[in-house]
């Protein structure tokens, strides 16, 4: 047989093969049965107005009450709202926001939304991705924006009432976000405890909000390095961040910068303190650790709020670095937008014993410091003095 019948042969078997392949081909649905019983049993659709009847139970599905839930909806709503089509009525703004809050509450996959919400995993994940950049975009200007010199003011005089703190305007840290391991990442999220993560790198305040956030640094980064790759960094460093000038600490005439706090991972600055190194502590630098860390713990009380408040954040995210970043970030400033319409609720302030004693006055010529050093002496000095110390530090030191 020439190999032109062979060729031949070939071609019409492969003809046939397709139009026996195209024939048994089965014809997928548009919309699976299942799911276009949305609006009959769909759980937005059989739960949302029992919800609204209970404020307890609406507060404990949604994270927060139903008067704080209507004012973020009518914020996101015109750009939320899709336009209806002749194939089908789009869903509502509405159903949209509780099922991207629920996603953030529970930390439930996407597979478990689809049945309760009778909605497909393609469809949820384009809703969660949309509704998170959308609370970022419109609640950030007004919700986290960057202080003026009157917010820090207000700030500082904040941490002195609720840390006994003086001239500190916010304290940083990073949380490990957990992720499932990128494609082809490599070892560039695994970080120090052995799992994959990307680092929310935050600066909050004494009432448990973001100040400012940096989100979607490799894991295996230092907190260093990462808050000295942000733009926050850059503007301290230049002077742009609008802070005020060096004012006298309490009852002194000793001026001093106003500072952030940060643990040992961060390096010293004029306008960041850091503890001492523990292996050269004394009984003042351990005062001033002890004092120091009564500011910074803010953070970290911050991050459990957002922990606890949104259970995502309770299991790795399983979807991609984008979504995780966006994720991160609605997350951070819910926190605040609720923080600000409802107050912060059930936090202890636990280490905030009494108010300060009497200050006796002090009377100083020295010249103002202009080296971290030397600052962060000078605050030393001050929280061991008789004036800047409170009665019961000896006590945690």
């Amino acid at each position: 047989m020439s190999n032109i019948m062979k060729k031949k042969k070939f071609v019409l078997a492969y003809y046939m093969y397709r139009k026996w392949k195209k024939e048994r081909r089965v014809k997928k649905l548009w919309v699976h049965p299942m799911l276009s019983a949305r609006e009959q049993y769909g759980e937005f659709h059989t739960l949302y107005e029992d919800l609204r009847k209970d404020e307890a139970k609406f507060c404990d599905y949604f994270r927060m009450n139903y008067k704080t839930f209507d004012k973020l909806l009518d914020l996101l709503n015109n750009k939320l709202q899709h336009t209806n089509t002749n194939m089908r009525a789009s869903i509502s703004a509405k159903e949209r926001l509780v099922v991207t809050l629920r996603y953030l509450a529970t930390g439930t996959s996407l597979a478990d939304l689809e049945y309760r919400f009778r909605m497909g995993k393609s469809t949820l994940s384009v809703i969660i991705r949309e509704v998170c950049s959308l609370i970022w975009s419109e609640l950030y200007p007004n919700y986290m924006k960057m202080p003026c010199m009157n917010d820090w003011l207000e700030i500082a005089d904040k941490f002195e009432v609720s840390a006994n703190f003086p001239h500190c305007v916010g304290a940083v840290d990073g949380k490990h976000i957990r992720v499932i391991k990128p494609n082809k990442s490599g070892s560039m999220f695994l970080n120090y405890k052995h799992y994959f993560s990307i680092v929310l790198m935050a600066v909050a305040d004494s009432g448990y909000n973001f100040i400012y956030i940096n989100v979607g640094a490799y894991g295996k980064d230092c907190d260093s390095g990462v808050f000295k790759d942000t733009a926050f960094w850059h503007n301290m460093i230049n002077n742009t961040l609008n802070l005020p000038g060096p004012a006298s600490l309490p009852n002194t005439n000793i001026a001093l910068p106003y500072v952030f706090v940060g643990d040992e991972a961060f390096a010293l600055h004029q306008n960041f303190l850091r503890p001492y190194n523990s292996q050269q502590l004394d009984a003042e630098k351990s005062v001033f650790n002890y004092r120091l860390t009564r500011a910074r713990r803010y953070v970290e009380c911050t991050f459990g709020i957002l922990a606890n408040k949104w259970r995502i954040f309770h299991r790795p995210l399983n979807v991609s670095l984008d979504l995780a970043v966006d994720v991160v970030k609605a997350c951070c400033l819910l926190q605040n937008f609720i923080h600000k319409e409802e107050g912060v609720k059930g936090v202890q302030e636990s280490l905030t014993h009494t108010e300060l004693e009497e200050f006796l006055p002090f009377d100083s010529t020295e010249i103002v410091p202009t080296t971290a050093n030397d600052i962060r002496d000078k605050y030393k000095e001050y929280f061991n003095s008789e004036y800047g110390s409170v009665p019961w530090q000896n006590n945690y030191c």
